[in-house]
């Protein structure tokens, strides 16, 4: 079965002024449909990058990324994107903040009114729709956002470490409501972390980045079956994916 993403020997180089900053160099990997798949890597060494190439914010400097085989030539719209901050529109409430993006494609309000609030009520926010940002938790904030990338029905999903400015009770509790939700919607995901624990615990597929310029390091398999439970973590597999993405990474010795 053909890939619905390719991503070919994709390099980034910014340059600004007398500073040349090589992001990324020659990154290839594949994602098929409905694949749940996380980068690992250092902070800074273009996972991001590699996200605002494949969404079409940012253009690769060779190389390229092909969704369902056409290639990426601009900001695509059957995308949802997530971001580490939930950046909500404090002066909107939860509902409003959802229907953004039916707002901004110009689509008819009223009819996704009802998906809207049937997206809050899966992530545990029925009663909510009234409230605005400040009256709720970081944790709450984030289930937000995760409606308003779903309530297009994009056919993917891109995580920019959405979860990483929380607490770490709340980071896995958010965790397992990601699955669980994944498993429901079927979507394509693509999660950047720089948590291997967290990467093995969601995905199907791990692609570990070296620091910056980031090149693939090391692809994991992860063939642990759905769903997944907290016990999940002390599988001795587990623990062996995350010795072997940490020797990748030079954080543990072989």
């Amino acid at each position: 079965m053909p890939p619905l993403i390719a991503i070919r020997d994709v390099s980034k180089v910014f340059t600004g002024g007398a500073k040349i900053v090589n992001a990324l160099e020659r990154v290839s990997f594949e994602i098929h449909k409905g694949d749940f798949v996380s980068i690992v890597g250092a902070s800074g060494c273009g996972k991001s990058t590699l996200l605002k190439i494949i969404s079409g914010l940012l253009p690769a400097t060779s190389g390229n990324v092909a969704i369902d085989g056409e290639p990426v030539a601009g900001p695509l719209e059957n995308v949802g994107m997530i971001f580490q901050a939930p950046v909500l529109l404090k002066w909107r409430p939860v509902l409003g903040n959802v229907l953004l993006p039916v707002e901004f494609a110009k689509l008819d309000i009223s009819s996704y009114l009802e998906k809207a609030r049937a997206l809050l009520k899966l992530v545990g926010l029925e009663g909510f729709e009234e409230m605005y940002p400040h009256q709720l938790s970081g944790g709450m904030q984030q289930r937000v956002s995760l409606c308003r990338a779903l309530v297009t029905d994009p056919q993917l999903l891109l995580m920019d470490e959405p979860f990483g400015a929380l607490d770490a009770m709340t980071r896995d509790e958010l965790d397992a409501e990601l699955l669980r939700i994944w498993e429901e919607k079927k979507k394509t995901v693509l999660f950047v972390t720089h948590s291997i624990s967290e990467a093995i615990y969601l995905s199907d597929q791990v692609v570990v980045f070296s620091k910056r310029p980031a090149v693939v390091v090391k692809e994991l398999t992860i063939d642990i079956p759905y769903p997944r439970s907290a016990k999940t973590r002390f599988l001795p597999q587990f623990t062996e994916w995350e010795r072997q993405a940490g020797i990748a990474l030079g954080l543990v010795h072989q």
